[in-house]
């Protein structure tokens, strides 16, 4: 056949049957190079399997192991198959997208350097070797790229701030004395949320280039990726492959280490995961003072999640204008949108802000699952507000979202149908405080525990509307008094709903 034939090694594939899948290949007993590469996140084709040939890859999916010998007719894929897909690339949901971030997941063998190098890995890299400091923050600054944790901050702002500040030469720790620090925010928890995962599992050394390209930036000379500990493919790949860059040289003087995160949701915080990585209970920390002031036990650190920082080496590469020209206004660049919930073509979506919720949900979610309307999506993960259907033609861009008083955050959209109770949905957002909240202010760590209660006394019939008056106010002081976002967030999708379907309460 001397065919490659590619089954993905993605968490979510392999709990599909890829592994399955891969070993019905390797037992073919014909001439087959088998490449265990990432999934190219058209989830419900999982397993997807690809065949490499003339034309390009041809997709069959989705397949389990009993079938892998009827793809095959004389040693060429059958594209007579019911299962054939034709070309890959060509697919719709595929063709349509703007993939800069994710543009290697799914097609290399997330651990083969050639295959990296060969896709135009390492070139951002080359360019900021050849680059003063300052001029890479420049770059990175013109480019327009902001934080896709939540807040959307400016990361050209921050690394500017981090270049900008001293490091403690007096510090008590003498090991942290005079450092920097690059850290990586990798505990991706929010629900809906998984691209933070497929970059680790199918391009982790697109995140290694980031980091990199920002010690260069700043003068830092260590960096940490903390990684969720739900993620343990993920912690074993970005292991190997930092091993295997160091060895090829692409680290110089850089030193790299992945940390198992703690399994808590406020670890997502960047404050409490820094208190994490210092070997303390997750805390949040009061702010002032800034994390690229003081963070890292008391230095300068600059701390941005997976996707801003796999966002750098093709900014580095193909110029700041290349990536601010995707995008509209302030919101520069792609979004990786994460299609979930109650939704007929789950998976990952890289487009340019400025398109249509809408057009997301319709174009390539395809709609519900279940073929019942949808009633509501939530993006922006638990905390996220819950957006009605008169809503869904605002653009998906920062300003555009917060006019409608809702949030892009981690690009995660959760769709639900007209069966859903969005009344339960309020009562979850405030359980979920009461189990993730760190306990250190009083309206977060309180304000849950009564919220919970008073929801349970309106969906019960007791006093409603006087209870509803006091869950507002209770919400207003939990936005207002909370030191972090875990408690300022949380009254949001319960606000929500009670603007929008407030009989569901």
């Amino acid at each position: 056949m001397n065919s490659r034939v590619f089954v993905p090694a993605d968490s979510t594939a392999r709990s599909l049957g890829a592994d399955d899948v891969a070993q019905a290949v390797a037992e073919l007993g014909q001439d087959v190079e088998l490449v265990r590469n990432g999934s190219r996140g058209l989830y419900w084709l999982e397993p997807l399997l690809e065949i490499e040939t003339a034309q390009g890859r041809i997709g069959f999916g989705p397949v389990n192991d009993t079938q892998i010998a009827d793809l095959f007719k004389d040693g060429v894929p059958d594209a007579s198959h019911p299962d054939c897909l034709g070309l890959v690339e060509e697919l719709p949901y595929l063709k349509d997208q703007q993939r800069l971030t994710a543009a290697r997941v799914g097609i290399i063998d997330p651990l083969s350097i050639e295959d990296y190098c060969a896709q135009g890995g390492f070139r951002g890299l080359a360019t900021a070797r050849e680059l003063k400091p300052a001029d890479i923050v420049q770059i990175v600054t013109e480019s327009g790229l902001r934080g896709r944790g939540g807040a959307a901050f400016p990361t050209g702002i921050k690394w500017q701030t981090v270049l900008d500040a001293e490091a403690d030469t007096d510090s008590a720790l003498p090991d942290y004395r005079g450092q920097k620090y690059i850290i990586c925010n990798a505990d991706e928890g929010d629900s809906g949320t998984f691209v933070d995962r497929m970059i680790m599992e199918s391009d982790p050394f697109v995140l290694i280039e980031g980091m990199v390209i920002a010690g260069l930036a700043v003068g830092a000379g260590l960096g940490y990726i903390y990684c969720r500990a739900e993620y343990p493919q993920a912690f074993n790949t970005l292991q190997t492959a930092i091993n295997i860059a160091g060895d090829a040289g692409y680290l110089g003087d850089f030193q790299l280490e992945v940390r198992k995160a703690a399994g808590a949701y406020i670890c997502g915080e960047e404050t409490s995961m820094l208190e994490s990585l210092e070997g303390k209970r997750g805390l949040v920390r009061y702010k002032p003072p800034l994390p690229a002031i003081s963070g890292f036990f008391g230095q300068p650190t600059v701390i941005n999640n997976v996707i801003s920082l796999a966002s750098v080496p093709i900014i580095l590469d193909q110029g700041a204008s290349h990536y601010r020209d995707f995008g509209v206004g302030r919101s520069t660049g792609t979004l990786t949108v994460q299609l979930a919930g109650n939704c007929a073509r789950p998976g990952l979506v890289e487009i340019p802000f400025g398109i249509s919720l809408r057009e997301v949900l319709e174009d390539y979610g395809g709609g519900t699952r279940s073929g019942r309307p949808i009633k509501a999506v939530q993006a922006g993960g638990p905390l996220g507000p819950y957006i009605p259907p008169e809503k869904f033609d605002t653009a998906l861009d920062y300003e555009a979202f917060k006019e409608i008083d809702a949030m892009v955050g981690h690009g995660g959209i959760v769709v639900f149908d007209d069966s859903a109770d969005l009344g339960h949905m309020a009562r979850f957002a405030m359980e979920f405080c009461t189990v993730e909240s760190c306990g250190k202010c009083t309206p977060c760590r309180i304000g849950s525990v009564r919220g919970l209660e008073v929801i349970d006394k309106i969906r019960g019939g007791e006093d409603a509307d006087n209870n509803r008056i006091l869950l507002k106010d209770l919400c207003q002081t939990m936005m207002e008094g909370s030191l972090c976002a875990m408690g300022g967030m949380t009254p949001l999708p319960v606000l929500s709903i009670m603007q929008h379907w407030p009989e569901e309460l």
